[in-house]
């Protein structure tokens, strides 16, 4: 019978040698199959309707860049025109800023603004292709040869081709953020412990702290898988911890100062870096800089005692420094906002509502993940390279269990389950090549291949769900909150030219409101527009009387209604006498004058001219 032995270093460098150069060099490779999908990208998104992502945050990236590109300054992240009077303070990054503003201004010398604009968010998503190609073709071979390569970049283009964070116009910083985690995964799988690649690591934690906070348990993880391997390995892996330690320190130091205006250094907040994630980061690696100089010729139990210690060290720090991020940083939302926002975000799901609404998408989003742990699992307690699976383990357990919380965590989990599953996939392989004639081994094989691609699971789901005579049925007629125009453009062109002023309007309108009036918008989907959106709620479901005087409160001179939102279904039906369902049974109060639109148009556009 065939076994499926795990490749050792030393056979996966012979395997590497035999190769020959253009297949076994991951730069060369992940080329290849980067021109291939940048390629298949563009085929498939040749006609887009707009050159923005259709995610409100991409739209808000836009506004954000443009913004930036008008003069406000590199520390001030207020979005002036969003929420209350005063504007929004975002917690967004400007390492996303950056750089494409510069792809902006680059383009302007070559087309117009729009153009300009056009180009730009076109050749972002489809630039970050290639790195992530090259990080997980570079993870796979050094888990698992050049074998293991190819299999993990053919999971990756999968992954990429599947991914909304990859086509033109999608420029929120996901696609940076999973680019990080590859790159982190990459160098922390060098299982020879070269401080450079450790130290590359750590850089690349920096980063993804002062990008945003969905990644941070992450970077935790990470940490703690370094500071484990120190407290296993000890001497031997002593100048990797002390060059992950020191280089993190100096990275994260980097990106505090950087990126956080002075009035804000004592400011704790836990949904960007501050000085919470900045002492919590600091003194973690302090005390692991410390120990790997001091303590790494103790004998094991020794070195376990410190890492214990230093682990009481950061926990203290944190509570004492930063408890409120102890928990989860949506916490504080006022209860109406969970309830008629929060809820019905789609990336913000459990398992139990995807179980319910959505059980064709379950394998998708937690399959390959749950198969990643369980081989790693399997590895371990083999012997098998344990300290290697069990990093690789925590990294996807971490974003898998994030997954069951909120669906958003899907997308990491599934690309850290791509190196491991290309191991086994590339041991199967080997073992089916070994004896051809076996059913056995060409049914794992294949099984197993098919298994690890999250499409497959969400195809099969479809079947499985929906029945084969339907289950990819895409000329189900669409709802008419799907089809409608409440968006765009074209919809929002009646008040475009008018003078500045304060729209009240869903929240899903807030974004493409500030992209392309000039007007601010009351509400808009961001947990730190709170006051706005509440504001914006309160008014919605008021009676008519009550709806004037909340309006006048908030300084609202134009009030936008579509009737085909989701929102405004879900409040009219809420609250049958509120404002949203007077507005769409046609009874307009007067003091709210329409503007003119254009015949049949999605959106109605009202003056608010209060009586009294």
């Amino acid at each position: 019978m065939a076994q499926t032995l795990a490749l050792p270093p030393e056979a996966a460098g012979t395997a590497e040698k035999k190769a020959p150069l253009r297949w076994s060099h991951p730069a060369v490779v992940a080329l290849i199959y980067a021109l291939v999908i940048i390629v298949a990208q563009l085929v498939i998104h040749r006609n887009p309707t707009d050159y923005v992502g259709p995610d409100n945050d991409d739209a808000m990236r836009l506004v954000e860049v443009r913004d930036f590109l008008a003069g406000q300054g590199w520390f001030d992240m207020m979005q002036y025109r969003l929420g209350l009077d005063g504007g929004t303070l975002m917690h967004w990054s400007r390492f996303i800023d950056l750089p494409i503003a510069s792809l902006i201004l680059v383009f302007r010398m070559f087309f117009s603004p729009e153009g300009a604009e056009a180009a730009a968010l076109t050749v972002w998503p489809l630039m970050l292709i290639l790195p992530l190609m090259f990080f997980m073709g570079l993870a796979g071979r050094r888990i698992a040869g050049v074998e293991g390569m190819h299999f993990s970049l053919i999971l990756t283009a999968f992954f990429v081709l599947i991914s909304p964070r990859f086509v033109p116009g999608s420029i929120d910083h996901d696609n940076v953020q999973l680019g990080l985690v590859a790159l982190t995964v990459a160098m922390l799988v060098d299982e020879s412990y070269r401080p450079r690649n450790f130290a590359i690591a750590a850089i690349a934690l920096a980063i993804q702290l002062g990008i945003g906070a969905e990644t941070t348990p992450f970077v935790a993880v990470a940490c703690m898988s370094v500071a484990c391997l120190w407290a296993w390995k000890g001497e031997a892996f002593a100048p990797a911890a002390r060059a992950f330690a020191l280089t993190l320190t100096i990275a994260v130091s980097a990106a505090f100062f950087s990126l956080v205006p002075p009035r804000f250094y004592s400011m704790v907040t836990c949904d960007n870096l501050s000085l919470g994630f900045y002492g919590i980061t600091s003194a973690g690696c302090v005390g692991l800089l410390f120990s790997s100089i001091l303590a790494s010729r103790l004998a094991r139990p020794w070195r376990i005692a410190v890492l214990a210690a230093n682990g009481a060290f950061v926990f203290a720090t944190t509570v004492a420094l930063a408890p409120q991020c102890l928990r989860n940083p949506l916490a504080d939302l006022d209860p109406m906002l969970v309830d008629l926002w929060l809820s019905k975000v789609t990336e913000a799901q459990p398992i139990l509502s995807i179980a319910r609404h959505q059980p064709d998408t379950l394998g998708a989003f937690y399959a390959t993940g749950l198969l990643a742990m369980v081989f790693c699992a399997i590895r371990i307690l083999r012997g098998d390279r344990a300290g290697l699976f069990a990093t690789l383990m925590a990294m996807v357990a971490i974003n898998w269990v994030i997954t069951l919380v909120q669906v958003r965590g899907a997308e990491f989990a599934n690309l850290l389950a791509i190196p491991p599953l290309a191991l086994v996939i590339a041991d199967l392989r080997r073992s089916y090549m070994a004896d051809t004639r076996s059913l056995r081994s060409a049914l794992l094989y294949a099984v197993t291949m098919l298994v690890s691609v999250p499409a497959v699971w969400a195809v099969g789901g479809a079947l499985a769900t929906r029945g084969f005579g339907n289950g990819l049925d895409v000329a189900t007629p669409a709802k008419a909150e799907e089809t409608a125009d409440c968006a765009s453009k074209v919809a929002l062109a009646p008040i475009a030219g008018l003078e500045p002023g304060v729209v009240v309007s869903t929240s899903n309108m807030g974004a493409p409101l500030l992209r392309f009036t000039p007007h601010r918008a009351l509400s808009g989907p961001y947990h730190r527009d709170q006051a706005g959106m509440l504001a914006e709620l309160h008014i919605a479901l008021a009676e008519l009387q009550d709806a004037e005087a909340l309006l006048l409160a908030a300084k609202v001179t134009l009030v936008a209604f579509c009737k085909g939102d989701p929102q405004v279904e879900a409040l009219s039906k809420m609250k049958p006498k509120g404002l949203y369902a007077q507005l769409g049974a046609g009874h307009v109060p007067s003091y709210l004058e329409p503007i003119q639109a254009p015949a049949g148009a999605a959106v109605r556009f009202f003056r608010f001219k209060p009586q009294y």
